[in-house]
């Protein structure tokens, strides 16, 4: 037994504070996420029972629930701000981690400290004129439900609240008094800093725009600060210290780039992949894939270039798709003598791939920040995927053209037959998406609903595979998902408004518009910027930032805007899916449970055929506009 004298002190000092936290700083955190979960997974069912209801109240019996979309949007502003709030207690804001990852434990640790009170300093400044913006809210009444709007803006303040309370407990739960006073300094004396040389900022005009948009957000973006976070942090610094805008402007920015209708569809499609993998329509799906091609060379892995690209028009969420076809396929993948390595290198690749598979969350948030025609996106991203899936099926084939098939056993007919049969309900799943959104049925963001509708049926009386216990888990990570992104949509919405006040936006759009040789040139320069922002930044927020400044360039060098959609997804899918930086890359990683170094190097050959379908897809545009009739 070790007695107390035989313990250095501040090793006892850990320990007291770590029983101190157990005291206290667990059941007031249980309690939090208890005040949080709960609400953020019935906003969930309400919005798929609110739009559900105005759909069949509209399509079956001809009489429009005009409230419907009013009550939904204010729900919805709920939604996300307590799904960022759930997203944020568990750690699960969107961060690059490729550098901090790479450092020494300690340093790690203190940076993970840091990102928390970074996150603290912003929410710190913006909660206030949440308020203040909540406050004027008050003065406006909803046209068909007739209610004050400060129902609705309250939740901005009401979020950040619950948010800034969760840094704080996560602050405590730290331990370590000294690594979390280090870190507060360096954050606060950061923050004095820049107050302190405003008068500096004052005169250097455009320049702040490096200063902040690209200094600031970059040091914090790779010191592992959440990207929504370091893109309000910058915008926020840029807006007080260069510019007679109050802060209010910043919240109404945050607003508008978080309410948008459209978006709704997010955290419905992320619901809706989850059924799809719990009701067990994507095993339905592989199994028959795998009967029709497992005795073939690489059939298996021909099988998950096919089983992504179905899956991906199910669910629209990519860590979604991968954990739905993943652990059926690999197992036997790995029995077939399949590599770690080459698995994961090709699950990501897929995962690149199918992006503008609709209804990708990618597609839906490229209509709401540009104006592109949602439905003309989704027949448009149809093609895409198959010419880039084309070029990986090459790759495999080169690689596994010598592969011993003697120890496996073709399927008979009747049990492809019988698996055919089997998958039915669910490769019927996309097919009734689109027909309903293309028919007139439902909306890009109704239809969802109907999708979770039928998933919740065919798993009931088909598969008979529901499992009620998972759902309010399954509800409460589609919050913390769905909130994590749009928080990144609002921040970014903001930024792309200050970038546009300065002028910066019409500099670009001249300079890239007055570049030698026309739309191909353009579309190469868009093809390189969109790789890179997509390994940086992740594809999202890529999008709502850079989307509305080179769309109406695109057009004006005479490129389709939905060719020019599926150019820029393409390229920043391969950002996002490609190491070091790609954060796709080693979402694949944990979902396959293999070590991110196995996969380098076979996932150099996948990203070079990425690179060749990229290329063909903008080279000719008939690939994706020559279905839209």
């Amino acid at each position: 037994m070790t007695h107390p004298e035989n313990i250095p002190a501040a090793e006892m000092e850990n320990e007291v504070l770590a029983l101190r936290k157990q005291n206290w700083v667990a059941p007031m955190d249980a309690v939090l996420r208890s005040l949080v979960e709960i609400p953020a997974a019935a906003l969930v069912v309400a919005e798929v029972g609110v739009l559900l209801t105005g759909v069949v109240a509209r399509y079956v019996f001809h009489q429009p629930l005009v409230w419907s979309d009013e009550l939904a949007s204010m729900l919805f502003l709920w939604l996300a701000m307590l799904g960022s709030v759930v997203a944020f207690q568990r750690g699960e804001h969107m961060r690059m981690t490729a550098l901090v990852s790479k450092v020494q434990p300690s340093v790690r640790a203190f940076l993970d400290v840091v990102a928390i009170c970074a996150a603290l300093a912003f929410l710190l400044l913006l909660v206030e004129p949440a308020f203040e913006f909540a406050s004027e809210e008050s003065f406006i009444t909803t046209p068909a439900l007739e209610i004050p709007n400060v129902w609705r803006a309250a939740a901005l303040p009401v979020g950040m609240g619950f948010m800034i309370l969760s840094a704080l407990l996560r602050l405590a739960e730290v331990g370590n008094w000294r690594l979390v006073l280090g870190a507060v300094s360096l954050v606060g004396l950061l923050v004095v800093g820049m107050v302190l040389l405003q008068p500096l900022f004052l005169g250097l005009g455009n320049l702040n725009l490096l200063v902040f948009f690209v200094g600031v957000v970059a040091a914090a973006v790779f010191a592992g600060v959440p990207i929504a976070f370091a893109f309000g942090l910058a915008t926020a610094g840029y807006i007080a210290l260069t510019t007679d805008t109050p802060m209010l402007v910043v919240v109404g920015r945050m607003d508008e780039g978080m309410s948008h209708l459209i978006l709704l569809s997010v955290p419905l499609f992320v619901f809706l992949g989850q059924l799809i993998e719990m009701t067990g329509m994507a095993r339905a799906m592989v199994a028959f894939l795998a009967s029709l091609l497992g005795h073939v060379r690489g059939g298996l892995s021909y099988v998950l270039v096919g089983a992504m690209y179905l899956v991906s028009g199910i669910s629209g969420s990519k860590a979604a798709d991968m954990a739905a076809v993943a652990p059926v396929l690999f197992p036997e993948m790995r029995a077939r003598g399949a590599k770690p390595g080459d698995l994961v290198a090709l699950l990501s690749a897929t995962g690149a791939q199918t992006e503008t598979i609709p209804p990708s969350l990618v597609l839906i948030t490229i209509g709401a920040v540009t104006g592109v025609s949602i439905s003309a996106l989704f027949t448009g991203g149809m093609l895409p995927g198959v010419v880039l899936g084309a070029t990986l099926c090459a790759v495999v084939w080169w690689r596994y053209r010598g592969e011993d098939l003697s120890h496996v056993r073709r399927a008979s007919r009747r049990e492809i037959g019988r698996a055919f049969l089997i998958s039915v309900p669910a490769i019927a799943l996309p097919f009734l998406i689109r027909a309903a959104v293309i028919e007139g049925v439902a909306t890009a963001t109704e239809v969802s609903t109907i999708g979770i509708a039928y998933a919740v049926l065919v798993g009931l009386l088909v598969y008979r595979q529901f499992d009620w216990r998972r759902l309010g888990p399954m509800l409460v990570d589609t919050a913390a998902l769905s909130g994590a992104i749009l928080l990144i949509i609002g921040a970014a919405t903001g930024m792309a408004w200050a970038l546009t006040q300065s002028g910066f936006s019409a500099s670009l759009a001249s300079a890239m518009a007055s570049l030698p040789g026309g739309a191909p040139v353009f579309l190469a320069i868009s093809c390189v910027a969109f790789i890179i922002l997509g390994s940086v930044l992740e594809g999202i927020p890529a999008i709502v930032l850079f989307g509305p400044l080179l769309f109406p360039i695109a057009r004006q060098v005479g490129i389709h805007e939905v060719h020019y959609s599926m150019v820029v997804i393409l390229a920043m899918g391969i950002g996002l899916f490609a190491p070091p930086f790609g954060v796709g890359y080693y979402a694949a990683c944990a979902i396959s449970r293999i070590h991110p170094d196995e996969g380098m190097r076979p996932i150099v050959g996948y990203v070079l055929a990425l690179v060749v379908g990229l290329a063909v897809v903008a080279a000719v545009p008939w690939i994706s506009i020559g279905f839209l009739g």
